[in-house]
């Protein structure tokens, strides 16, 4: 019987339930999953910005999951070149790489070495750039920044809301 080592590589910044459910999936089609924590330069390269969490921080997160078999710090954008460091059978991708230049690249360049692309349905209503846009959002990003808000003050012997 064949041992399938699955891997599942992501930023994992802001971990979510799209997160947990991608390393899900990905431990249910595999023996053995790895998972790739992209660095913060290699992010910052393929998204433009740094993660909000640290690469050691996110690598212990993504480490603790139950579903997660070992963690590799993915640094370099070639995936073949990952694999050839990992060796794994089957890559796991969110279904929002299907069917687009880099999800075509990545089928077409694993079909030379036998690994299987599988996607997973992508968590539309939680991801993490639209954690990071809220974050932005209350901490008023971009905006002038104002001194905390000291608490009310009160009238002598009356009772603050």
């Amino acid at each position: 019987m064949a041992h399938t080592v699955g891997y599942a590589p992501g930023v994992y910044d802001l971990f979510h339930v799209g997160h947990l459910n991608i390393l899900r999936h990905a431990r249910s089609r595999c023996d053995y999953l790895v998972a790739g924590v992209v660095s913060d330069e290699m992010a910052q390269l393929a998204k433009g910005r740094a993660p909000v969490v640290p690469l050691v921080e996110r690598l212990e997160i993504v480490r603790s999951i139950r579903h997660v078999d070992a963690a590799f710090v993915e640094t370099v954008p070639d995936k073949l070149e990952t694999w050839q460091q990992v060796r794994f059978d089957v890559i796991f991708k969110g279904d929002d790489w299907r069917g687009t230049p880099k999800g075509d690249k990545l089928e077409a360049d694993f079909r030379t070495v036998g690994v299987e692309v599988v996607y997973f349905p992508y968590t539309v209503h939680t991801s993490s750039t639209q954690l990071r846009r809220a974050l932005d959002a209350l901490s008023g990003r971009g905006s002038r920044v104002e001194a905390p808000l000291s608490p009310p003050q009160t009238a002598p012997g009356t009772i603050s809301p």
